[in-house]
């Protein structure tokens, strides 16, 4: 039945209620009581009356309003809980605490790590306003026994920790010690009565302050506390910082917590510190001071935009570390030593027992090497054609005197078996000071030696260099070089082994520093040692080869430098520039680290000199073999320098060639005279190259030149004119190239012995026999040709055996008759010939000193 009927059967209502009960749901019985808030809206009467009239009204209305009945009473049930911020940190406190908990149950300490952290940030924001929650202390007393415990386990129990454990270990032992220590109080507390401590009464509320602006600086009247004019450091709370030497220490720890940390004030560290220094009062305190305020100037290159530390800190660094030895010198009952303990106390200092040492830990060796590396940074960022780069230079003399002043305290530690000082730090030490030495001149050591020892107390000796000693240079070189090589190992003492033999080389001693080079064997296992060893040894190769030119060994020489010079790459193996080809991969991080690794310019060494050098030597070995090339077409075609024939070839090419320029122009202008036998012409191109004034008694260099070039020019002309003579006179010879006759006969009869001439020498008439008809065929030369290919090939051909059977070649050698292949008998002469052509050439190249071309013609 409609609603329109059921509502028209009660006469008690009216036509508006029944309107009302149509649009707006309300039933005129149902009324709210006389109670009720009349002034409720239409929506508060629908909820009021839809519980009691759900009985009378069908369909989707009569579900809709059980709905909203059964919501109004849920919410009816909840009750809302107001908590204070208090309540909720201390909620989030215990929350921690179980969780530190449950990881203590399973002992995974790197989860106690991480929540301990956690538990000190939360417990920071209540005690900002509160005292320390109870709980709390209730959690870091119990924790550090067990941590304690944990660790007695560990000391006696056969399974280790594993490495994640062993770490959250580690780490807690630091933060614990350091969180304790500021709680020790509450901690005691506690420990004495647990029960009582944890029942006791809740703490009384902390007034509220109220807060005011901290002022940045004050102005104190008549107090000197800080900077001038009256102003004073503010720290927090616009308290003014007082530097006391009770503080000393406090304010260290401060420091060194916050070294590596971003946005740090590194500068305003260092004025703290300088602050600090001045008021210390006992030799730890000064020590403890100097040692953090270095550590941390070095800190401040890190945080500049210069790659390079700057000279005003680098030479407070450098002063205060001649202050730290002097401290430790004077106060020998204190030791700074890498293996020390860090002392935790900052109220009170360390007290030795009597009879041992106060252990500080740090590093002498280190700072000492910081030190070096910074000077030698901004050298080589610095010009060195300016005067800073002088300037800065002369910081070397103050640097090498730390460091044998270090070297000596390093010694006195070494006396005390206590300390237990390793060997390694007086090697370090050692390796330095010999870097200092072994290139410069004796004068210039000698000057250095004597204005460092004199730098230092006279009460003071060295046992490895002692003072009376140090005037002998190479003496002195050759005593750190042994030093090293016997208490050291690998890098270190194939360095000082370098060192020693580039100080020889640089002192004309050739044949000494040949034969360490040769039997030190490092030619062989260079490329096994880092970058900075092997720019050693070239430079170290590269001076033996220049002492040989000096030493009128001009083979020797040119064999030593081809493999640098003959590269093209001088400036990158001497570690003297950075050459950036076109097509090349270098990354940047590789071309910085190339650059990192720069020689300073007072080390490097002239490379136009050194190009100087290989080209002239080349020029008088390569044209005395062009001119017997040229001559001989069955001697086999040989280059000495493939760098050498390029230019050769290249200069020939050019139409017009004007007056010499350049150190190559004068070279290859000299070449060329020399091979058409103008010997004077060639030796005064060379003499005329200035490069030359560079060189020690270059007078003598000149003429050994001259020398030189006249012998040459004598076997230049035999090899190109030997064809068309019969016989030849020594005194036209001797007066053609101004040589004495004894000289020419000298020259003449090596190049008979060598089998380079086939000639005579006629000494009762002094005059030269040229043999004829000893030349080969067209024929014969191209047998032999074809013999020296097919035997370089089985050369070639065994040797890629040995390299894969690796090491069982042994048993492919054939030996006389008996060959590994049957049937192979007589090639086994053949081989033994090959052996001692091969031989024969080079006894033939070290014996000739005019060009050691020798064995070229039996090849």
């Amino acid at each position: 039945m409609s609603r329109f009927f059921t509502q028209g059967d009660s006469s008690s209502e009216s036509s508006s209620g029944d309107e009302e009960s149509l649009y707006g749901g309300d039933d005129i019985e149902n009324k709210p009581s006389e109670g009720s808030d009349d002034g409720s809206d239409s929506g508060d009467t629908d909820e009021e009356t839809s519980s009691s009239d759900g009985g009378d009204r069908t369909g989707v209305n009569k579900f809709l309003r059980d709905q909203e009945s059964s919501e109004e009473s849920e919410d009816e049930e909840k009750v809302t809980i107001v908590r204070s911020a208090k309540d909720k940190r201390l909620e989030e406190l215990e929350g921690v605490v179980k969780l530190i908990d449950n990881a203590k149950k399973i002992g995974d300490w790197s989860s106690i790590s991480t929540e301990f952290d956690k538990l000190n940030r939360q417990v920071t924001k209540v005690a900002a306003q509160e005292k320390l929650p109870k709980i709390y202390v209730k959690t870091i007393a119990e924790l550090e026994d067990f941590m304690n415990d944990t660790i007695a386990m560990q000391k006696v129990s056969t399974k280790k920790m594993n490495a994640t454990n062993a770490r959250g270990l580690n780490a807690m032992k630091q933060k614990i010690k350091r969180n304790n220590r500021d709680n020790a109080t509450e901690i005691e507390k506690y420990r004495a009565d647990k029960d009582e401590y944890m029942m006791s009464d809740e703490d009384e509320e902390v007034q509220p302050v109220e807060k005011t602006k901290k002022p940045k600086a004050v102005y104190t009247d008549g107090i000197d506390v800080g900077d001038d004019e009256g102003f004073a450091t503010v720290g927090r709370g616009g308290k003014t910082l007082q530097y006391t030497p009770e503080s000393i220490l406090k304010h260290l720890r401060t420091i060194i917590e916050s070294r590596g940390k971003k946005n740090t004030d590194r500068a305003e560290q260092i004025r703290i510190m300088e602050k600090l220094l001045e008021v210390a009062t006992t030799p730890y305190q000064t020590i403890r001071v100097l040692l953090t305020i270095i550590s941390t100037r070095f800190d401040l290159t890190t945080s500049t935009s210069s790659n390079y530390m700057s000279q005003e800190q680098w030479k407070m660094a450098e002063h205060e570390y001649s202050k730290l030895l002097e401290m430790l010198e004077d106060n020998r009952t204190m030791v700074v030593v890498e293996n020390a303990e860090e002392w935790e106390d900052d109220e009170k200092p360390p007290q030795p027992a009597a009879g041992e040492m106060l252990k500080i830990p740090g590093s002498i060796v280190s700072i000492a090497e910081r030190l070096d590396d910074e000077l030698t940074r901004s050298l080589q960022h610095i010009d060195p054609h300016t005067a800073e780069y002088i300037e800065r230079l002369s910081d070397e003399q103050a640097l090498y005197s730390n460091i044998l002043r270090g070297l000596l305290y390093i010694e006195d530690l070494q006396k005390n078996e206590k300390l237990e000082t390793p060997q390694d730090s007086a090697n370090r030490m050692v390796m330095r000071r010999l870097e200092h030495i072994y290139f410069k001149p004796s004068q210039v050591v000698t000057i250095l030696e004597e204005t460092a020892w004199k730098a230092i107390p006279s009460e003071l000796d060295s046992k490895i260099t002692p003072r009376s000693g140090s005037k002998d240079v190479a003496t002195l070189v050759q005593v750190l070089s042994t030093y090293l090589f016997v208490h050291s190992a690998d890098i270190i003492r194939a360095r000082a082994y370098l060192c020693q033999v580039y100080y020889f080389a640089l002192h004309n001693q050739y044949y000494r520093a040949r034969d360490m080079l040769l039997m030190s064997h490092l030619q062989e296992t260079i490329s096994n040692f880092n970058i900075n060893t092997q720019i050693l040894f070239n430079r170290t190769l590269v001076q033996v080869g220049l002492c040989a030119f000096r030493a009128n060994l001009v083979y020797e020489s040119q064999n030593t430098l081809q493999e640098i010079c003959g590269s093209g790459r001088q400036k990158e193996l001497l570690a003297q520039g950075v050459m950036i080809q076109r097509y090349s991969q270098v990354t940047p991080e590789q071309e910085k680290l190339e650059r990192q690794r720069q020689l300073p310019f007072h080390m490097h060494i002239n490379l136009e000199l050194l190009e100087c050098v290989y080209l002239t030597c080349s020029m008088l070995l390569e044209v005395p073999l062009l001119a017997q090339t040229g001559s001989s077409p069955d001697v086999k075609k040989r280059q000495i320098s493939k760098t050498y024939r390029r230019l050769l070839e290249f200069h020939e090419r050019q139409v017009f060639t004007g007056p010499p320029e350049n150190t190559r122009d004068h070279v290859m202008q000299a070449s060329r005279a020399l091979a058409a036998g103008e010997w004077k012409k060639a030796a005064d191109l060379i003499n005329s190259i200035k490069i030359w004034e560079l060189m020690a008694d270059s007078d003598k260099i000149k003429k050994m030149l001259s020398e030189q070039i006249q012998e040459e020019g004598l076997r230049t002309y035999l090899f190109t004119y030997a064809p068309f003579y019969d016989t030849l006179a020594v005194d036209t010879l001797a007066s053609m190239f101004d040589l004495t006759e004894r000289k020419v006969a000298a020259i003449v009869s090596k190049m008979i012995a060598h089998e380079e001439l086939a000639a005579a020498l006629d000494q009762v008439n002094s005059a030269i026999i040229f043999r004829k008809g000893v030349e080969l065929s067209r024929l014969q030369s191209l047998a032999l040709t074809l013999s020296e290919k097919a035997s370089g090939l089985i050369e070639a051909n065994e040797r890629t055996l040995e390299q894969r059977t690796q090491g069982t070649a042994n048993a492919f050698e054939r030996q006389g008759a008996q060959g590994g292949r049957g049937g192979r008998g007589g090639r086994a002469g053949r081989g033994g010939q090959r052996t001692d052509r091969g031989v024969s050439r080079t006894r033939g190249g070290q014996q000739f000193g005019g060009g050691a071309l020798g064995g070229a013609i039996k090849a």
